[in-house]
């Protein structure tokens, strides 16, 4: 069954009077391009979490975020004593030195200079850890069945748009049945109306390799052998857009080929029909994973 590049999963969860937040979106690409945001105190579990996501994602843009949201401050503030006194000793012995009959507060200077104050630093609980994966796992879980569901609606589209090329690819076989025949008429009434004298041998021997030109039965059976092998594709193992996207190819070419060789108005128009019918199984084909 097909799965689509096109994902969504999201989790929530309260750790230790923190809101987490993971989702995990994506959108096709012909690489995967997968980019990783998470606060810093699980930064260290970069590298794992990308190799993890990386591996499931396989093919397409992707993005995956956590985001913590402290139901109370998640850090206090905290003075730096050592700089505060430093602060404090320098400014004094120049009050000292210039004006020291001046009543200057201190104090309120040196806590207004640069990193007197700052935020304790959170360190990485591997028991955390554990649980912030968990939401990873779920997000991940809703992410695949959002993939498997837009899989199944690209499905439909896809087997919908062939079925259609081979309903047309039977129509042209049906017009292909006296298509020789009508050829070698025109030839002959166009010839008659000219009033022009030939060889009967050479014309007939000019009209075969003509004829043969205009042959089209081996690009009826490939194509109709590429259509079916493209149904049988889609219906294997996950992970065929590539092969699709080649097999779709191949039905191009056939079905090119058919327009330039059919010399026929009416199996032209079919031909153009078979096309529009290709060109939108292609605009779905960017969405296989």
């Amino acid at each position: 069954m097909l799965r689509s590049m096109t994902g969504f999963g999201r989790a929530e969860g309260l750790l230790n009077e923190k809101k987490v937040t993971v989702e995990l979106r994506s959108l096709n690409s012909k690489q995967l391009d997968l980019q990783v945001k998470l606060p810093s105190v699980w930064r260290e579990k970069e590298t794992e979490l990308r190799q993890w996501a990386g591996e499931r994602v396989v093919r397409g843009k992707a993005d995956l975020f956590i985001n913590v949201d402290g139901t109370k401050v998640a850090g206090r503030g905290t003075f730096n004593a050592d700089l505060v006194r430093n602060y404090y000793n320098e400014l004094d012995g120049i009050v000292r030195s210039i004006a020291p009959n001046s009543s200057t507060d201190l104090m309120a200077h040196v806590l207004r200079m640069p990193d007197v104050m700052g935020t304790a630093k959170e360190e990485f609980d591997p028991t955390e850890w554990k649980s912030v994966f968990a939401l990873v796992d779920r997000a991940w879980a809703a992410f695949e069945e959002f993939r498997k569901a837009e899989g199944a609606k690209l499905h439909d589209e896809l087997k919908e748009r062939t079925g259609n090329i081979v309903r047309l690819l039977a129509e042209v076989g049906q017009m292909d049945g006296d298509r020789i025949g009508r050829t070698r008429e025109r030839i002959n009434a166009k010839l008659n109306d000219l009033q022009i004298k030939v060889d009967q041998d050479r014309f007939e021997q000019e009209l075969v390799f003509y004829l043969e030109k205009l042959d089209v039965t081996e690009e009826k059976l490939r194509l109709a052998t590429h259509c079916e092998y493209f149904l049988t594709t889609m219906d294997s193992e996950e992970g065929q857009g590539r092969k699709l996207n080649f097999i779709g190819q191949e039905m191009g070419r056939e079905i090119n080929t058919l327009g330039s060789k059919s010399n026929d108005a009416d199996m032209q128009k079919l031909v153009v029909l078979m096309k529009d019918e290709l060109e939108k199984v292609k605009e779905q084909m960017l969405n296989v994973l």
